[in-house]
């Protein structure tokens, strides 16, 4: 891997873990036109490290409320930061479950499919747009919201199905405040994200050559940095109602994929 590869991954990790428009989509896209074989889906390492630096940019922006999550989660009082907590865990079955269930079938759509990546960035699309037009509120998750916002999550798991598009989107039509369902996206993921991490590194399967060690840190700062960025500027659009932009981006990007993989 070249540092230019690992520097436009990082970037590429960094922006579309928060943007809505799919990370793992735009990877196997970047897959298909760097034409390398050490991309992510190759290299178990280096999509370890892009993980863990956005999960990493996410904790910083959300401090406050990662301490009150864990507070709330052991003092296993009946007040709002208890109550955030346990719906922070049911929000993480239904991916838990398709995850542990499926990985095999899941594993198979990330082969370089751009066609499948297109038509599902089209379905991304859709929703982003539903969710621009749908009217803002100061409501809250609740135990059955944060069970359909896992079940969107779980769905994401596609590529090209973006995962904070597709939560965020479910949120705000079941008519969740749109900076708390922001905000209950990011926060959503981070356990999930260090618990595929934990199961890699068990797996046995990663290795390291002393070669890696600069590729693999460019990258890991490249999206550590540019998640930061990402992240606050989504919570900002969202607030605004700005996700029709995205909606655009996703079909250019979408019809753009879709052609390419028909005249191969």
């Amino acid at each position: 891997m070249t540092y230019i590869e690992a520097i436009v991954l990082g970037i590429i990790q960094g922006l579309t873990e928060f943007l809505p428009v799919s990370s793992s989509g735009h990877l196997e896209l970047a897959k298909v036109f760097l034409a390398s074989e050490t991309l992510p889906k190759e290299s178990l390492l280096f999509t370890v490290v892009l993980h863990f630096a956005t999960a990493l940019s996410t904790l910083i922006i959300f401090r406050k409320e990662v301490a009150q999550i864990f507070s709330g989660l052991f003092e296993f009082r009946q007040n709002e930061a208890f109550h955030f907590s346990v719906k922070m865990i049911i929000s993480m079955i239904p991916a838990v479950i398709i995850g542990l269930l499926f990985e095999e079938q899941l594993e198979a759509f990330f082969n370089g499919d751009i066609l499948f990546v297109g038509c599902m960035l089209l379905v991304t699309a859709v929703l982003l747009l539903f969710a621009d037009k749908a009217k803002n509120t100061n409501k809250n998750t609740g135990y059955v919201s944060a069970f359909m916002i896992g079940i969107a999550q779980a769905i994401a798991m596609l590529p090209g199905i973006s995962r904070s598009g597709a939560t965020i989107s479910t949120a705000v039509l079941l008519k969740i405040d749109r900076v708390k369902a922001a905000r209950f996206s990011f926060l959503m993921v981070v356990p999930l994200i260090f618990g595929k991490i934990i199961k890699d590194l068990l797996s046995g399967d990663l290795s390291f050559e002393n070669s890696q060690l600069f590729p693999v840190s460019i990258g890991f700062f490249a999206a550590f940095f540019t998640g930061l960025l990402a992240c606050k500027w989504m919570i900002a659009l969202v607030k605004k109602s700005k996700l029709y932009y995205f909606s655009i981006y996703c079909v250019v990007v979408g019809f753009v994929a879709i052609v390419y993989s028909l005249i191969l």
